[in-house]
Formats: structure tokens, sequence, C-alpha cells
């Protein structure tokens, strides 16, 4: 697939730990304080288990006893997951993962933005740089995730309409923000919210048995023209319009 301009990212230091191992690839910003407080980060020697360290230039920071650096070339990918292939970046069980479809043309550290369940398919963003993935996943955003939804049975739109208004199964209460209407057993749904396994619960409630999950939309990127396993680079446009739904706007990227 081509190759876009190289674009590229420099590190202020000093800089917090978390954001550190954000542009090492490590994780989100968020995923990297999770880490910290799990105890498998060590910065000069010493296990960091606090938030809020700074990391200067010469410092020395290992992740699970590996040292991670900084990188400069920054990666943003839309990609089609397939169905019975993880979303996370690894798994004790084997099982095939979203970043093996990658591995071999990207051999730096990456990370999914958010997840789309095991059995389901459909768009997912894979990239390295921590501020873009902040921004992406912050509840902030509150960027729009649309999803086709085949079932069994016919769907009804008075089920729809509870959904927009909100469905609580075992003391969480799910909502939609819209839908529409494809035939009896197919719906796009749109949310922004969304917790895990929201639509399967949903659907599982009432009864309902699901068919197929498949994700085509992330705000303003689309699945379309993407097959199953392969990806696409995002453009600039992209990128940028994900950063400023944080108040992030450009800052930061260069080419």
């Amino acid at each position: 697939m081509a190759e876009p301009q190289k674009r590229t990212k420099t590190l202020d230091y000093p800089v917090r730990l978390h954001v550190y191992l954000a542009r090492c690839g490590v994780a989100s910003r968020r995923g990297a304080e999770k880490l910290i407080a799990q105890g498998r980060v060590m910065l000069n020697g010493s296990v960091v288990l606090t938030q809020g360290n700074l990391v200067d230039e010469d410092d020395v920071v290992l992740f699970d006893g590996r040292r991670v650096y900084p990188t400069r070339r920054m990666v943003y990918l839309a990609l089609h997951k397939p169905p019975r292939v993880l979303s996370t970046s690894s798994d004790p069980e084997g099982r095939p993962t979203a970043l093996d479809l990658l591995k071999n043309e990207f051999p730096m550290r990456m990370f999914t933005v958010g997840r789309l369940d095991f059995l389901s398919s459909g768009l997912i963003l894979v990239t390295n740089d921590g501020d873009f993935a902040q921004a992406a996943m912050h509840p902030s955003s509150e960027i729009e995730k649309e999803y086709i939804v085949e079932t069994k049975r016919e769907i009804s739109p008075e089920l729809l309409d509870q959904f927009k208004r909100g469905v609580t199964v075992d003391g969480e209460t799910y909502a939609i923000d819209g839908y529409t209407v494809k035939n009896r057993f197919r719906v796009n749904l749109v949310l922004h919210e969304g917790k895990n396994r929201e639509i399967r619960r949903v659907f599982q409630f009432w009864k309902i048995a699901v068919k197929r999950i498949h994700r085509v939309r992330i705000g303003s990127v689309s699945i379309k023209g993407i097959g199953s396993g392969e990806y696409r680079h995002l453009t600039d446009e992209e990128i940028a319009w994900f950063l400023s739904r944080a108040g992030g706007g450009q800052r930061g990227r260069g080419n």
C-alpha cells in the first residue's frame, strides 16, 4: 500500500512519564497511566507506581523489563478488523490480534484506539501517537461510531426508540444517538459512548440473536474501500479532525 508523506513529531523535555510512554507507542496516555499503576514501568532503575513523574532526555525508561524509546515517525491507520480477531495488542490464549495483521509492515510499537469485540468486524484505528489516541478516545470528544447490526429476529422500531431513550441491563444504562432501519433484520446504529459489548448486551436482553455487528464509521473516517484485514493511512484532514475534537488542533504534528 502506498506510503503517505512522512509524519514526524519531536518531544520537548522534560515530559511526564505517561506522555513519554505514549510517545514510545506503548499505549495511549490513559492506558500508560494504568500500566504505571500496575508496576510495569521503571524509571532509572526504580519501579514507578505513582503518576506525575518527569522524564528527561537522558533518563532510562523500561516497560516490562525492556527499554523503550520515543519514536519520531507517526503512523495513523484505519484498519478493517475481520471477525474472530482481537483488537488488543496481545492475547495470552494466542488468538490472532489486529496488530498481527500489521506487524510485517510496521515494526514500531503501535496500539489500537478503542476496541471492537472478538466476534465483531469493521473499522478500528491504529496508531503510535498517544496524543491522537487521547483525542480519539476521550469521552469529552463525543466521537460518533456507526454500526451495521443484522439479527435473526425482526427489530421493531419500538425497541429502537427505547434504545434511544435508554435501556438498563444489569444496572448499566445503554443508549444510542440514532438509528436507520435498512430492513426488518438490519439496522444501522449510531452511538458515541461505546460501552463494552453495549449492542450485544441490549439485543441479548431483548432475546434477539445477533448475526453480525460491523462498524462502518468512526467520526469522519469510513471503512468504505478497505477490504477485510486491510488498512489505509488516514489523511491529514482526518487526523486534524480527531485532534480538534479534544481541542488539540494540529499542535506538535509536523510532516
